[in-house]
This record gives C-alpha cells, structure tokens and sequence, in this order.
C-alpha cells in the first residue's frame, strides 16, 4: 500500500516520505480500514517535529483521525463489521499505522461507526477535537441550562465545542480574534461571540453565569477567566501552546475557581467513552457539520503539514 511516514523526527521537509510499504493485517481485536481522508491536528505535527514522547517503531505513519470502510477485521471482531463505514480515532497512538495510508489497522473501538447521514469528510475531522470537545464539556454531567465560554471558538476544538454545547442545551459564549472567526463561530451556533482583542471585552462577559470555560490558551486567558469569574466556575484546559501560565493563586482562591488540565492520550477511560458516547448521539442527531476544510492528496502531505504549523483556518485532509 502507499503511506507517508518518517523514520526520525524533524521537519516535514526533511522526514517525509511517500511510498509502498506492506499492507498491515489487523491481529485479535483489530480491524483495518481502507482509508478515505486521513485528518491532520496540531498534535501530530507536533509529534513528527519530535515534540512528543513517542518512540518510532521502524517508521512511523501519521495521523489519529481518518475515515474509511472497514475491510478485514482479526479474532474476536464481528465479521460483520465488514464493509461498515466508520471514523476513526487515536489511530496513530501507539500504533505505527496511522490514517496517512490506504490503509490502517486499529483496535476495534477506535473504529466508531459513521451513519450514512455523515459524509465520510466530517468523519475524518472528528477524533481528536470533537472528542476533546465532547470531554471538556460533558466530563462532569450534562450542562443544559448552564453558560459556558468557550475560548476561541473558531478553531477545530472550539467550534466542535461551539456546537456541542448548544446541542446540549447550554448557552453558549466564545471568543475570537477577527471578524472573519466571528462569521465562523455564529454560524457554528454561539449565542454570544465576543472579540477578545476589544477593550471591552471582559465587560461583555461579565456577570453572564458563566459556569464552564473550554480553554484553549490558559497562559493568554487567565486574566479574562479570572475577571468574568463566578463562585465554582471550572477551567478546563486542553492545549499547552505557548509559555505556561502563572497562577494568580489569592485570585483563584477567592473566586473559588477549578483547574482542570487534560490530554487526551490519559484522560479517564469511562469519561472517555462517556465523552464518545454523547458525540456520537450528536453526530446522529446532526448538530455537527464540517468544517472548513482543504483536501490534498497523499503527495502533499508536506505541504499539509506546513499549513497546520501555520495555524490554517481550515481543517486538512488528505486522500490517500
């Protein structure tokens, strides 16, 4: 089969390579999926820059997210698994065969079902933002009813967030930086999209209730969380970017603000699939749609790959 990988860590540039290597057979609880697009997050650039602590098993082919149609599965999996369309999740965790192939091998639920209502292009953008969305918001209980903000509500996590906020019935306010994020946010479903670089911006937000914050950017924020804070309010931090934030403790203390930071590789297994399960019935229920996006061909893989570092607006997938 053709994949991409790399041997070592370093730029895309330097490390890629696009080439046949044997098609993977899927072993006891496995299954393997010929893969339609294969999704790019932030994390998996990180992790081919070599900002991870992942060891390279020979090579390495990347990508968490993807989707396809499963097309062989291994002992103890329903053959009847055959032909079904899915998404797919953490494949490239520790496991050489990503989704940046025509193929890759899986445990079997990390293949999730996809209706037939969902195009196989949303599927590919769910894994590890929807998922992380779905975690930061629904970890603790459901929040119909409730505010929360979420921080920068344009991009992959937080317009996923956006949406899956509002299908559960909270209010839902974001942040964004530009007017173009602000169109993205709205049409996403946020009640209330406040542009973080006005000066009247903790104003807007303040005395809203607002009891959730899914942030994105603890270090830049924290002056604002603090400031539009409410006794009980939780903080749940998912992306390490930039310096680390210093804790303003008497503040935090005084608003009686929780802190809680999660990575999805080591996150709780039944607040996981908690999280998984409460997307899904979303993505059923069509509260997702997708995203911006940019398609490439397997070939270009380093240019992909660059347009993530770059921050692109747009999601990439590639079609193997």
């Amino acid at each position: 089969m053709r994949a991409a990988l790399y041997e070592m860590t370093g730029p895309a540039s330097e490390v890629f390579q696009v080439r046949e290597v044997d098609k993977p057979e899927p072993g006891p609880g496995q299954v393997r999926v010929e893969v339609e697009f294969s999704g790019i997050n932030p994390t998996d650039v990180k992790t081919r820059a070599g900002r991870g602590l992942m060891s390279i098993d020979g090579f390495q082919i990347p990508h968490h997210d993807g989707s396809g149609v499963i097309d062989a599965v291994g002992a103890g999996v329903d053959v009847n698994r055959i032909g079904e369309r899915v998404w797919v999740m953490l494949a490239a965790d520790g496991n050489r065969y990503g989704t940046a192939a025509q193929y890759c091998v899986v445990n079997s639920k990390l293949a999730r079902h996809l209706p037939d209502s969902v195009s196989l292009e949303l599927g590919a953008t769910l894994g590890v933002p929807a998922v992380t969305a779905a975690y930061c918001l629904f970890s603790d209980g459901p929040i119909a009813g409730e505010s929360v903000l979420i921080s920068g509500g344009a991009g992959a996590v937080g317009r996923a967030a956006v949406q899956l906020a509002k299908w559960a019935g909270a209010r839902v306010f974001t942040t964004v930086s530009s007017e173009s994020k602000a169109q993205v946010a709205t049409e996403a479903g946020a009640d209330v999209v406040v542009n973080y670089t006005n000066p009247d911006a903790i104003d807007q937000l303040k005395d809203q209730g607002i009891s959730r914050i899914v942030e994105v950017d603890l270090a830049g924020n924290l002056e604002l969380d603090v400031a539009i804070s409410q006794q009980g309010m939780k903080i749940v931090s998912y992306a390490a970017d930039g310096g680390d934030p210093v804790l303003p403790r008497r503040a935090l203390m005084i608003a009686g603000i929780t802190i809680e930071f999660m990575l999805l590789y080591n996150v709780e297994a039944n607040k996981l699939w908690k999280a998984v399960e409460l997307l899904e019935l979303a993505l059923a229920e069509g509260a997702l749609t997708l995203p911006p996006i940019t398609v490439l061909p397997l070939d270009e893989i380093v240019a992909a790959h660059v347009q993530i570092e770059a921050a692109s607006a747009s999601r990439v997938l590639l079609t193997p």
